[in-house]
């Protein structure tokens, strides 16, 4: 997605070098996107369908993409698996693990963390333990210890109605999905935004319809073109006062109508109106939006906006941004289906 070019806190995305190094996964189609979409760093992009009718996220035949976790990270909780009696060869054998106690059919998540000594030098006998924990709260998760000098490596998983969290507008109120398994650091950085008493600064300023060439369900309509307007709503989720470290490059499945993205490094971000096969698999995704609440992204993408130009591509920019706040559930979804699967 473009940034706003007249913005200086963004001249730290200006090398392109180290840009493209961070987002090696997504290298072949970075610089095509970018032509279209990014006065100064290429866009990003998501292809989780809405969570009502998706059963998958497409990585272009890659495995394992959704079983990511954090080095040097040792999250707590009450153990239901003793590492110690419980050894894998890989974090992501570890993960599945917790993921398979984790299924949505049998009542709440038996597992919802897992913990994996997978540093053969440091770890020595302990090589190979995975942990399998339970949090209090999931969306507050206990840390033992993080930095260097840490062996471990931790995720979190979300189960079937978890890890939903509120975007709240003054036209309403977008309920997201967030998916560590596929985008842990984002992920963190999101669920450190709940703890703020205040999120200002973040907004979206960026407005573009679905127009001509995407139909209600954001399938590209045959023989249209593919933008301008590109269907999409764009801000920043950067809180003044809050120093923001940027996000590695993590899962970039294809995109999707309602996807919730980063543009580069963060801390821009964008929601998708539509499927855009077309930006191939270029973005980091951390979320999507409940496809109840889409309505409300379409409502602002319709709201009064003024034509700008990046990087000779055509722009619309709203006249009024659109502060917003990122909040925990005030209530519970009931029987919303929430849940997405990830393999």
């Amino acid at each position: 997605m473009g940034r706003r070019p007249n913005d200086p806190e963004h001249s730290r995305f200006a090398s392109l070098v180290l840009l493209l190094v961070s987002l090696f996964s997504c290298l072949l189609v970075y610089a095509v996107v970018s032509t279209l979409l990014n006065p100064t760093v290429n866009s990003e992009d998501s292809n989780f369908e809405s969570l009502e009718s998706a059963g998958s996220i497409d990585f272009g035949g890659k495995k394992g993409e959704c079983c990511r976790g954090i080095e040097n990270l040792e999250l707590w909780g009450a153990a239901v698996k003793w590492g110690s009696d419980f050894k894998f060869n890989s974090s992501v054998e570890c993960c599945q693990a917790c993921k398979a106690m984790c299924t949505g059919n049998d009542g709440p998540c038996l597992c919802d963390t897992w913990v994996f000594c997978g540093n053969k030098e440091a770890c020595g006998s302990r090589f190979g333990e995975c942990w399998l924990k339970k949090q209090k709260d999931t969306l507050s998760p206990d840390r033992q210890e993080a930095g260097k000098s840490v062996s471990w490596t931790s995720g979190i998983i979300f189960g079937k109605g978890e890890g939903v969290v509120e975007m709240e507008t003054e036209y309403g109120t977008l309920h997201i999905k967030l998916f560590p398994d596929c985008a842990p650091h984002s992920v963190t950085y999101i669920l450190e935004l709940l703890n703020l008493r205040h999120c200002a600064g973040c907004q979206i300023y960026r407005a573009e319809s679905r127009g001509q060439s995407w139909d209600r369900q954001g399938n590209h309509i045959k023989d249209a073109p593919y933008g301008p307007p590109f269907a999409l709503i764009q801000g920043t989720l950067e809180a003044l006062g809050t120093p923001f470290k940027k996000i590695p490059a993590e899962a970039c499945p294809t995109i999707r109508r309602g996807s919730v993205a980063w543009v580069g490094s963060g801390p821009e971000f964008f929601i998708s109106l539509a499927n855009h096969e077309e930006w191939k698999n270029s973005y980091t995704v951390f979320g999507s939006v409940l496809p109840e609440d889409m309505e409300i992204a379409e409502k602002i993408a319709q709201l009064p906006a003024k034509s700008d130009i990046w990087n000779n591509i055509n722009v619309s920019v709203l006249q009024k941004p659109v502060p917003l706040v990122m909040r925990r559930m005030k209530k519970s979804l009931g029987d919303v289906d929430t849940n997405v699967k990830s393999e």
